[in-house]
């Protein structure tokens, strides 16, 4: 496994970061970017679901929010992998990154969960979300800041 791991570190994309300050820091302001992107869309949709804000109807609200976190989570995905590289046998070995991606796994079953089945649409036909998606809404506001905060941690930890 350190073998793989160490293969990391020497793909032509983590010796640029590794090298280039200013490389680094705009694959990092990228990667906060995606994640700004991705809470900043997810979670007014899930305070929305939840009926403790109110607003734009569902209909409108959520295609155009799931799209824009999708857009967000795909960005913090692939600068995080990215950044990974840098130092791949430190950050595997960081509880709170590990804690980040059993998180992150998480957060994304959740969503695997909410779009399963057809609750989620009979929530935005009829503003009145099923106890089911309340639950998976509020799952995905506390995942997602523990992601957040965990992705804090590492650089502590």
């Amino acid at each position: 496994m350190a073998a793989l791991l160490e293969t990391f570190g020497h793909w032509p994309g983590a010796l640029w970061l590794q090298r280039s300050g200013t490389a680094y820091l705009l694959v990092n302001a990228a990667h906060i970017l995606g994640i700004g992107l991705l809470v900043g869309a997810i979670l007014p949709l899930d305070l929305r679901l939840l009926g403790l804000i109110r607003g734009a109807p569902l209909a409108a609200l959520a295609p155009f929010l799931t799209r824009a976190a999708g857009c967000g989570l795909a960005l913090a995905v692939l600068t995080g992998a990215w950044l990974f590289t840098v130092k791949p046998l430190e950050y595997a070995a960081n509880p709170a990154f590990l804690w980040k991606l059993g998180l992150l796994a998480l957060a994304l079953a959740n969503i695997a969960l909410q779009h399963r089945g057809g609750a989620l649409a009979a929530a935005l036909a009829t503003e009145r979300p099923a106890a089911r998606v309340r639950a998976s809404a509020l799952a995905s506001f506390t995942l997602w800041l523990a992601v957040l905060v965990a992705g804090r941690w590492i650089g502590f930890a």
